[in-house]
């Protein structure tokens, strides 16, 4: 069995959580694509079986986010589930956020919260943060491609969508933009309603995941996650690249969805005319 099952994680749940009952479901290895933190909800890939190949090529896909980010204090995690590290409590006016939101668009530098899962010297943030090493992280180019306020809550909360491409920290943003209005932001609440084609329009919840008969199940497949040009094979030659034989190809450098003529084969790049299957999915 080859595909995706996107799921709708609930808050509370970790990620491992649901790749464990689609496991079960299943009986079949699977994995996820694109953590969310268990405070947070919305869709979430998995990839079943051989699938969870494809995830280097799904890493930089567009993602929409909608948070809540409370202003006049930060936490250590920079979100609600962490310790107030300081505060600044006033109220923000509407018209000083707006001011504020096209200063992140396009690229921009963001620093990552230390509370995450970046590899600092063999160990992850958030595990030297739970030891109380103290450490830095530099900053990286991240892409955000649309910043929009959506809601006032009240005097110091509000709801944002953010459109942005993959390795977006959205607390990261809470932080920063509450330092833009002279104060500490935030990151209350998450949810993730896009990740590339995975949307709330083809997810189940994990209920729905529990209940439905496996032959019944909402599974995307595997091809139509990857937006890549086609490339249509031959027996022959199809078989030569599954056994890792290079072919010359007259097709621009750059990555492909592979078939042969009964089905789809994977990811494939083609650099200096040499052609070489890249993300096998056959089982």
């Amino acid at each position: 069995m080859q595909g995706f099952i996107n799921v709708i994680k609930e808050s509370g749940m970790t990620s491992f959580d649901v790749v464990n009952k689609v496991k079960r479901k299943l009986n079949i290895p699977c994995g996820h694509m694109g953590t969310l933190d268990p405070m947070a909800s919305g869709v979430l890939a998995v990839g079943i079986g051989k699938t969870t190949r494809l995830f280097n090529y799904l890493l930089d896909k567009e993602k929409v986010y909608v948070a809540d980010f409370e202003f006049g204090y930060e936490t250590d995690t920079l979100d609600v589930t962490g310790e107030v590290l300081r505060e600044n409590r006033f109220p923000i006016k509407e018209e000083d956020i707006i001011k504020n939101l096209p200063s992140f668009i396009g690229e921009i530098d963001q620093i990552p919260p230390k509370y995450s899962a970046k590899n600092i010297n063999g160990k992850r943030g958030y595990q030297l943060a739970r030891e109380g090493v103290e450490f830095t992280l530099e900053s990286k180019k991240v892409t955000i491609l649309d910043f929009k306020l959506i809601k006032k809550i009240n005097d110091t909360t509000y709801r944002f969508e953010i459109t942005c491409k993959g390795g977006t920290y959205i607390r990261s943003l809470a932080r920063d933009l509450g330092y833009k209005l002279g104060t500490f932001g935030t990151m209350v609440s998450l949810d993730r309603r896009k990740a590339g084609i995975f949307t709330y329009d083809n997810a189940i919840t994990v209920e729905e995941l529990l209940n439905t008969p496996i032959e019944e199940l909402k599974i995307i497949p595997a091809d139509e996650a990857v937006d890549f040009t086609k490339i249509l094979l031959g027996r022959r030659t199809a078989e030569r690249l599954v056994n890792g034989v290079k072919e010359k190809y007259a097709y621009p450098d750059g990555i492909y969805r592979v078939y042969s003529k009964v089905e789809f084969l994977g990811v494939g790049e083609v650099k200096d005319y040499e052609f070489k299957l890249k993300a096998y999915l056959k089982e």
